[in-house]
């Protein structure tokens, strides 16, 4: 098993979708990392040599990757919380904060629907 940036690589993936396991990596950029390391994107984890596997870690080292790049995005989260600027508002109360719809949608930041109630109430039995 490939270890690269602290996560261990899936051996039976393609290189190409296994580095994306790796947090900051996309296809697109694994794409770029393959081919600066030359190795073959349809290669199996598992058949790499120790120094295509040095190789694929030198080349990470120059991206903001895991621990890093969540520390980061935390730390900008936070500072427009603390600016309390709109975006920070909606991180807050844990809304969506691109524009997106609220009318409907965005079931999973604002929790299970609730139901209303039909708007009449039982009668009363008359007093004679």
């Amino acid at each position: 098993m490939v270890r690269i940036a602290g996560v261990d690589l899936p051996s039976n993936k393609r290189m190409e979708i296994a580095l994306t396991y790796i947090y900051g990596i996309g296809r697109c950029m694994a794409l770029e990392i393959i081919d600066r390391a030359k190795i073959d994107p349809a290669r199996k984890a598992k058949d790499l040599t120790e120094s295509e596997v040095v190789a694929l870690r030198d080349i990470i080292k120059d991206y903001e990757v895991e621990g890093d790049l969540r520390k980061n995005v935390q730390m900008n989260i936070k500072r427009l919380m603390d600016l309390g600027t709109y975006r920070g508002q909606r991180h807050k109360r844990g809304l969506p904060a691109r524009g997106q719809r609220t009318k409907t949608n965005a079931r999973t930041k604002r929790g299970k629907r609730k139901t209303v109630g039909s708007g009449h109430k039982k009668e009363e039995p008359k007093k004679e």
